[in-house]
């Protein structure tokens, strides 16, 4: 890996790059208040964020990423539409994988605008494609809204489908949750026995955690609920299956999912979305007809993406990180905009990584 002195060069040098794209760079704390984080994510950042405490502020993070911040800066005073630059080191744990750095710099490109989310996944894309093209790296992009769409269109409950959007991110947890709904796999036998009493409170004991009576009772009412559901149909579980099993050149893969609309029509609208996005790039002078489309790329990133998913990956180089990822994250500048919210788009580079694989060449 090349030394920090000619990593942050670089990071200047791509910064550069993005501010003659229009970009105005700003600067964010490497400290970050670890209750927002957590309001986001739940407890599983903590599996991948070092924290701190200050007497004064309280749970801090080292900045895992710059998008929180950056979305958070916007929402309290920035103009429309905006284009943002930032360069500095992120920090994340790295406990299953001793050779990956737990901090290392990210410089990235954000943009919020309101009019044609298309065109601007297309300028995000095609800037990212422009700057990276002489590594010869491997693009491939996705685009969660169509999974999240699907999962607004079945028939189930609430309850059960914001579930499932819960664990969009969780691969292995949504397909879990997909077997328990569907009763491909059998309910646990502890939960069984709790729901066939026909008091289970009466029965508890002393409580101990920090949940109360009222909190517990809930859960078993929503338990009963669950249970008594009728279990997704075949056919809709097929289609589920159907959809992230695409993984194609993104014609084919949008003739494709345009197939699956006719049997889910929820996803029509995410799918004429793709669509405007393809021509967008392709009026960006990208070849549409070559670049990967899948239809899960995205799923194991930070859980703000909701929409166009994209990365750059080095082949030949398998036991790299992507040098590059980015993506749609329109509803978290809902959840951080206190009443307000824009569209918004953006990506992050690697200059290690970078200087890496050029040295290598």
């Amino acid at each position: 890996m090349p030394q920090k002195s000619a990593i942050i060069s670089e990071a200047v040098r791509l910064r550069a790059l993005f501010e003659q794209a229009g970009a105005v760079p700003v600067e964010t704390d490497i400290l970050q208040p670890a209750g927002i984080l957590l309001d986001l994510y739940g407890e599983d950042i903590r599996a991948r964020a070092y924290t701190t405490h200050d007497p004064l502020r309280g749970e801090q993070m080292l900045r895992p990423d710059f998008t929180v911040p950056v979305v958070q800066m916007h929402m309290e005073h920035g103009a429309e539409p905006a284009r943002y630059t930032y360069a500095g080191e992120v920090f994340r744990r790295q406990e299953d994988d001793a050779e990956r750095a737990s901090e290392y710099l990210q410089v990235g490109y954000e943009v919020f605008a309101r009019n044609n989310p298309a065109q601007s996944d297309a300028e995000v894309f095609a800037l990212f494609h422009r700057m990276l093209a002489p590594l010869g790296l491997r693009a491939a992009t996705g685009d969660i809204g169509i999974l999240m769409a699907a999962v607004e269109g079945l028939r189930t409950t609430e309850r059960r489908k914001a579930a499932l959007m819960r664990h969009i991110w969780r691969p292995r947890r949504f397909r879990a949750l997909i077997d328990r709904f569907s009763g491909r796999a059998p309910v646990p036998e502890s939960r069984a026995a709790l729901l066939a009493m026909s008091d289970p409170m009466a029965e508890a004991g002393p409580l101990i955690g920090l949940r109360g009576v009222r909190e517990i009772a809930a859960r078993i009412d929503a338990l009963r609920e669950d249970a008594s559901a009728a279990p997704l149909s075949e056919t809709e579980v097929a289609l589920i299956d159907a959809i992230l099993a695409v993984r194609e050149t993104s014609p084919f893969a949008l003739e494709r999912l345009r197939d699956i609309s006719v049997d889910l029509p929820a996803i029509g609208p995410a799918v004429d979305l793709l669509a405007a996005r393809l021509d967008a790039l392709d009026g960006q002078g990208i070849d549409v007809g070559a670049l990967q489309f899948e239809a899960s790329y995205g799923r194991t990133q930070m859980e703000y993406y909701d929409g166009f998913v994209f990365g750059f990956t080095a082949e030949l180089r398998p036991d790299l990180p992507p040098v590059a990822t980015g993506g749609r994250y329109d509803a978290l500048t809902r959840r951080l905009g206190n009443g307000g919210e824009i569209p918004a788009v953006g990506g992050v580079i690697r200059p290690g990584l970078v200087l890496a694989l050029g040295e290598a060449q």
